[in-house]
């Protein structure tokens, strides 16, 4: 996937497990999830990009995507020999939270096979995992921001991260997490 989009010329950020491996520690996963800026004159090219990699998406479908103001749906991309998913997520203009994101990403060498590769920053990973555990309840987000957490700790610019609680709603869940964090140290 990545060699993909980088050869479409595709600016992209790892998210989602694959990012809180570089921040946290590891935990399967069932894809991998990339934020993308797709230029509009470079569809037609990520997805020959991805055809040669035996992931069919259509022109038409990432065409679509980008242009249509929709919910936040990915754009799937699935390898067809080993059924392995990515979920690729456009940068929309007006996405405040998505376009400070993709311009705080941070490039990381994850080592062999992936090498350096562009994340999100781990600020922004707490962040939208505390959205997708507001939406979800799904633990396994919580369990990530606990891991990055205590990780970095002081590392982490908590200005930032609040910042874009008050403005998501999340207050409330955050202290609830920062709270058992603390209790656990």
């Amino acid at each position: 996937m990545i060699a993909a989009v980088e050869a479409a010329s595709v600016a992209y950020m790892i998210g989602g497990a694959v990012a809180a491996w570089a921040w946290g520690e590891p935990r399967a996963t069932l894809d991998l999830d990339l934020v993308v800026n797709i230029p509009l004159e470079a569809v037609g090219q990520l997805s020959k990009e991805l055809e040669k990699r035996d992931m069919f998406v259509p022109e038409a479908i990432i065409l679509n995507n980008i242009l249509e103001e929709r919910a936040d749906i990915p754009i799937n991309a699935i390898h067809m020999h080993s059924g392995y998913k990515a979920d690729l997520y456009p940068l929309r203009e007006g996405d405040e939270l998505r376009t400070s994101a993709f311009n705080r990403r941070q490039k990381i060498d994850l080592g062999e096979p992936l090498g350096e590769v562009s994340l999100h920053s781990p600020e922004d990973l707490i962040i939208y995992k505390l959205w997708y555990y507001s939406i979800s309840q799904q633990t396994k987000h919580i369990r990530d921001i606990t891991s990055i957490m205590m990780t970095l700790g002081d590392e982490l610019e908590f200005n930032y991260i609040e910042n874009w609680v008050n403005k998501k709603g999340l207050t409330s869940i955050w202290g609830d997490l920062l709270a058992r964090i603390r209790a656990q140290q």
